[in-house]
Parts: C-alpha cells; structure tokens; sequence
C-alpha cells in the first residue's frame, strides 16, 4: 500500500483561516482552501464574493489580518509579493497590465529582463536575443505578427496575450490568473485556455478565478466557490446547474 505524501495532501498554496480586507472594509471572513500540487483550482463566485481578494492574499499583494499563508510547506504569511515571487509564485493581475506606448516587442523585451542563459527554452527556441521572446511568439503566435504594433493599440485580447506570455515562459511553480476571460471574444479565452492547459501539462499548478467559470471548470482538479467573503463549496468540479445554489445561495 502507498503512503500518501503528507506534503503532497496539504497542497503546494494553502489559506487557512484568512480574514482580509481594505482599510475598514473586511473581504474575507475565514477563508481555507488549498491548491493541490500541478493541480488546478478554479475559485467561483459573484462581483464581490471576494475572489480577488483571496488571490491577492495569495501572492502577497494584500496582507491578511487573520491566518496564515503557506507555499510548499513554507509559512509566507505577510510577505512582500516580490519575495513570494521568488518562491515561484506568478500573478496575473485582472486586466490587461502592459506598457501602453511601447510595441510588442519591447514590451516583452522589459518583462523578460533576465540574466542571459537564465531561460530553459533558450536553446529550444534559438533565442538570439533577450530570453523568452521569441518562446513569446511561439506561444502566441498573433503576437510575432504584432511585434511592431504600439501595444496599446492592441485588441483586448492581445493584451491579454501581451501580459500572460511573459508568466508562461516563466513556468511558475503556482499561476495565479484573475478574470483572464473578461471582455474577451470567444477564440481568444479558447488560446488562451489552451496556453494555461499546456502550463498545467508541464507541472504548473494554477489558481484560475473566474467570473465566467465554463472554462475553469473544463480545466479545474476541484472548485472553491467564495459568497459574501467566505467558502460556500469546497470540492470536486460538478456542472455549473449544481454550483449555482453555491454561488448564488439560492
């Protein structure tokens, strides 16, 4: 008989007991959930329901004022988000999150700004010039045909793609991803999806928060859906009829 990995049943991310908030204005009211190792989450619920929040906790850009955050077994509670970061986990924050008045390709060239030999896909992708952004263009390829285009005159979609590339060549430990499918046409959520699939594929667990949850779900290990700030569902994917009393509590 096999031992479970005791590591492996707590999760690589877990929130226990999380209470967070703004200023006077509490979001969160104990929140715990666990993101299980290269598995993936989708977290569900309404405008509101605190999904942002809890993702924020996760990935240090909001400091809880109750519980704990542990990442691969390590206690990161209260940390400053580019030291979370540096344990390997990446945020892509709601929202498009590019350099306006620079093109595609110097976009990338800014987000990619490693030491040179620091990308795995280097020699992979004959990379000649800064690491990752030709490994950009082959993940999405209708950003090589851009890669000139001022990316603010970019589609929404493309945006999305401009800022998501750079986190994908990165192969996290841990994606966190906010509303990627918001205000974005139906071909592009499917690339994008795909993108997250193949991430997942290659031992990246994820964190997908979702208004719109099909694709989540098509994608997700297990569900938490959060109403009013705290956990109405802890569990395996079930049909979006079934989630609906526990996202809407009717």
């Amino acid at each position: 008989m096999t031992v479970p990995d005791p590591a492996a049943l707590r999760g690589l991310l877990r929130l226990d007991h999380v209470d967070a908030g703004y200023g006077p204005f509490k979001a969160l009211f104990d929140v715990s959930f666990s993101v299980p190792y290269g598995g993936a989450v989708a977290l569900l619920g309404t405008n509101g329901a605190g999904k942002t929040t809890a993702a924020r906790v996760a990935s240090g850009l909001l400091a809880p004022t109750r519980g704990t955050v542990s990442f691969h077994q390590n206690d990161i509670t209260g940390l400053p988000t580019h030291e979370v970061a540096r344990r390997g986990v990446a945020h892509c924050v709601e929202g498009r999150s590019v350099f306006g008045s620079l093109t595609v390709a110097e976009n990338l060239t800014m987000m990619l700004r490693l030491p040179a030999g620091s990308d795995p896909d280097a020699t992979r992708f004959g990379i000649s010039g800064p690491p990752g952004v030709e490994a950009a263009y082959e993940l999405f390829p209708r950003l090589g045909e851009r890669r000139t285009q001022i990316a603010g005159t970019l589609s929404g979609g493309e945006q999305r793609m401009l800022a998501l590339a750079p986190v994908l060549i990165a192969k996290p430990r841990l994606l966190i991803a906010d509303e990627l499918s918001l205000g974005l046409a139906p071909v592009i959520i499917d690339e994008v999806y795909e993108r997250l699939a193949e991430a997942k594929a290659g031992g990246t667990a994820l964190l997908i928060v979702e208004q719109h949850a099909d694709h989540a779900l098509a994608l997700a290990d297990k569900v938490v859906v959060l109403r009013n700030g705290s956990v109405a569902y802890d569990g395996p994917p079930l049909p979006l009829t079934d989630l609906a009393p526990h996202i809407l509590g009717t």
